[in-house]
């Protein structure tokens, strides 16, 4: 198992998970800077000459609880997604106990407004862009999709974004229980830390994918916000796989372990479609 082999080599999971990434198909850029400070660096991932031009643009935010991640780890999201025609970019954000609610936020907009500028001029389709992202980087993603005052705050355009990608999100999470959290988000945490409250009528179409074992976030998550959209509306394609956690359905990137886990077609299907 994927479990197993981690623990016998000793290793990080993510360092597994680049090994076996896919080396062809694809140029990296990295270290790109989309703003002033340590943590607002990003990396881009584009795809062969080969596929015509443009090609979509994917924004995506790792996870981490707010609190840890780094965006080398997450090179096999990237290398699978240029592979298949995607050009990806991977942002670091800042974390507590450096920041709280909503600095992490607002570098994601800024980091969405470096796609919209300078995605062309490698390949990308400003009119085709995407953000995506997992466990608490699908917190910042959907703010970015549904509360258009952090994209508007950052000098971008909330009209680009073709459509949000949810992988394990928290959406609607309050009350809030662990006591690092309540550092994060306030205490008690305030309604405008939750996704869900942002659903309008011209949210952009959304792909929420989760697992049906996720003891972490909770599959109630996606749920309350596809239903919370879809009374509004919007299209919703609501994505569930069997007997999955919470960590498994981004390793799903990973083409050797996404048996059960078929998150790279259906992600692909979703860009394709809209």
């Amino acid at each position: 198992t994927f479990a197993g082999a981690i623990a016998l080599c000793g290793c990080s999971p993510f360092i597994y998970l680049n090994a076996m990434a896919p080396g062809k198909g694809f140029s990296s850029q990295a270290d790109i800077a989309y703003g002033p400070l340590p943590r607002q660096k990003l990396d881009m991932y584009v795809p062969d000459a080969a596929i015509p031009r443009p090609v979509p643009i994917v924004v995506f935010f790792y996870g981490g609880g707010w609190e840890t991640g780094k965006r080398q780890e997450y090179r096999f999201v990237g290398a699978e997604l240029a592979k298949h025609g995607v050009l990806t970019i991977i942002p670091d954000y800042r974390v507590y106990p450096e920041v709280v609610f909503p600095k992490f936020i607002e570098d994601g907009a800024l980091a969405f407004k470096w796609a919209q500028d300078h995605a062309a001029e490698s390949g990308g389709n400003p009119q085709r862009l995407f953000v995506m992202g997992h466990s608490a980087g699908a917190q910042i993603a959907a703010m970015l999709a549904l509360n258009k005052q952090y994209l508007l705050a950052a000098g971008a355009d909330p009209e680009r974004i073709a459509g949000l990608i949810g992988l394990s999100g928290p959406y609607d999470f309050l009350p809030l229980k662990k006591p690092t959290l309540k550092k994060i988000f306030g205490d008690p945490a305030p309604r405008s830390t939750q996704p869900i409250d942002f659903v309008t009528a011209d949210a952009p179409p959304a792909l929420l994918i989760y697992g049906s074992d996720d003891t972490t976030v909770g599959p109630g998550n996606s749920l309350r916000l596809a239903a919370a959209l879809k009374s509004v509306g919007r299209p919703v394609d609501l994505r569930v796989y069997p007997g999955i956690g919470h960590g498994r359905v981004v390793v799903g990137f990973s083409a050797p372990l996404a048996r059960g886990v078929p998150v790279t077609d259906d992600v692909m299907r979703f860009i394709d479609s809209h």
